[in-house]
């Protein structure tokens, strides 16, 4: 599984970051999913290794512009590439009035391809009786879940469908399958026959099949802890941590942010593996002449409060969470 950030910035756009955005693909895949498209999204792609013909689905988490502003111009990119396949947009209400409107002012009437919308308002939250927002197809199981800030805002659960098991080496040797050709059709998923008539079906050869890699993205959110229920099984969680808390105790809580420390204490009791930060004022800076502004002090913050490991993203940086569930920088 393979997270490319293409923005990281919180807001505004700065000189070393844009503004929200991120693929998601299965690890070399060219199929892939956007989650969150700020303004020059479509930019920041044309430096990737994705195309809008691959592009699979779009999660936006919430309406705030440096989330979702680059949808149209994406939109109508797509259509002059002559992209065909119909593209689902899932997001929360007020997602879709807004690239409807915008296509038409901008006299975009007609577009090769179907644009589907899907709600995300509804969350998927074990306590509710409703079934909640739910996403499936050959690669991924996504759920949405409801998060707290200014407008509704959501993270999306990326669940892998289960890897189907390798051969069990001991067993076909117990049942007598020689090694070579019959193997390769056992691994393949067919039923096959031996010398003296037997049938051996792949269910009986193979090893059970292993849970998929899960990665949760979340969208603005000043409670992580409102995700520790779909934290459970989870992989890496992807988060915001937009402020340290020196500087949440000065602009205070109305903007409705979490600081590294609000995440680095989720993740610890959550007992997650690894956790990506990002979504960061313009106030921080690798560079920053004041310690208090850099990029480490965040870094530094979440791991006071969480022993797991803890990434900060930047723009264009890769991250694959491998067979082994390691999370490592491409």
């Amino acid at each position: 599984m393979r997270l490319t950030f293409l923005g990281t910035s919180a807001g505004t756009p700065t000189p070393e970051r844009n503004v929200t955005a991120l693929a998601l693909a299965l690890d070399d895949s060219k199929s892939w999913y956007l989650v969150d498209c700020g303004e020059g999204t479509q930019h920041r792609l044309l430096k990737s290794r994705y195309t809008l013909s691959d592009l699979k689905a779009v999660f936006i988490t919430h309406v705030h512009g440096d989330h979702m502003f680059g949808l149209p111009g994406l939109i109508s990119t797509a259509s002059m590439q002559g992209r065909k396949e119909p593209l689902l947009i899932a997001a929360p209400e007020g997602v879709e009035s807004f690239v409807r409107h915008s296509l038409k002012c901008a006299a975009i009437t007609q577009l090769p391809f179907e644009l589907s919308f899907v709600s995300s308002d509804v969350s998927s939250d074990a306590s509710s009786d409703s079934p909640g927002f739910y996403y499936k197809d050959d690669a991924f199981e996504v759920t949405a879940h409801e998060l707290s800030h200014r407008v509704p805002s959501y993270a999306y659960r990326f669940e892998e469908a289960p890897r189907t098991g390798r051969l069990n080496q001991q067993k076909l040797e117990t049942l007598g399958v020689p090694k070579g050709p019959l193997w390769g059709e056992l691994q393949a998923g067919n039923t096959v026959v031996l010398d003296d008539g037997r049938e051996v079906s792949p269910e009986n050869a193979r090893l059970p099949d292993e849970k998929g890699r899960v990665a949760i993205i979340g969208g603005d959110n000043d409670k992580p802890e409102l995700l520790l229920e779909a934290m459970k099984g989870a992989d890496v969680l992807v988060h915001e941590a937009t402020f340290t808390d020196p500087v949440f105790q000065k602009v205070g809580p109305q903007y409705m942010h979490s600081t590294a420390k609000m995440v680095g204490e989720a993740a610890e009791q959550a007992g997650i593996a690894s956790v990506i930060l990002t979504h960061f004022s313009g106030r921080f800076r690798r560079d920053s002449k004041k310690p208090e502004f850099t990029l480490a002090a965040l870094r530094a913050e979440a791991g006071a409060a969480y022993k797991g490991q803890v990434e900060l993203a930047e723009d264009f940086s890769c991250w694959e969470l491998n067979s082994k569930r390691e999370l490592h920088r491409l």
